[in-house]
């Protein structure tokens, strides 16, 4: 499955008990992706994007939280002078699920 496969997707809202991905699934799915990178301990996937500029940061942090809104699945966003950081994780799966491959999926495809 290509990262244009994962962008057309939709997040599918977690069921209690929904488990975490195992590890090495996560790790084939990482090649889903450019540029994003799996925590050490597996749990989450995050990317850094730069830019020249406040503005521009702020942008990125408005549309990544426009779609986790929209997808029903928010990341957690940091952001300052030159960059933002976008995380994805399921807190309530305590780590990974397709979920998160989704959404990074649909942002890189928002800012491609």
């Amino acid at each position: 499955m290509s990262q244009n496969d994962l962008s057309n997707q939709t997040c599918v809202p977690c069921e209690g008990g929904t488990p975490a991905m195992p590890a090495d699934e996560a790790r084939q799915m990482m090649g889903e992706l450019d540029s994003w990178k799996l925590s050490e301990d597996g749990t989450s996937i995050s990317r850094r994007f730069e830019f020249k500029g406040f503005a521009k940061a702020v942008e990125m942090a408005n549309l990544a939280a426009w779609l986790g809104n929209k997808q029903g699945h928010h990341p957690d966003i940091g952001f300052g002078w030159g960059y933002c950081q976008v995380s994805f994780t399921t807190h309530s799966a305590g780590g990974l699920t397709r979920n998160d491959f989704i959404c990074a999926a649909k942002l890189d495809h928002l800012v491609a």
